[in-house]
């Protein structure tokens, strides 16, 4: 079920359904503010988990919003932003 806010348990998923994880990477740890490339995901899978998001929730994502958001905190906030400026 799609909610009007986007979770962390919610990216976690996303992230495991488009790239997998990385075996040395426990992501039931703290990782909000672990840049995504410490927890083994490059550009190519963010794209990708992008793209999932938008299809899941039905919204736009900015490119460069995405490519900024450099950890699943700032990822998180980008669509929740993107969610509330939609649902308004």
């Amino acid at each position: 079920m799609v909610t009007d806010v986007f979770t962390l348990d919610e990216l976690k998923r996303i992230l495991l359904e488009a790239a997998g994880a990385d075996e040395q990477v426990d992501l039931d740890g703290d990782i909000l503010d672990t840049e995504f490339q410490d927890l083994g995901y490059e550009s190519l899978a963010l794209l990708e988990t992008s793209s999932r998001i938008e299809r899941r929730y039905g919204i736009s994502l900015d490119d460069e919003a995405v490519s900024d958001a450099l950890t699943p905190r700032a990822l998180i906030a980008v669509v929740n932003a993107r969610l509330t400026a939609v649902r308004a």
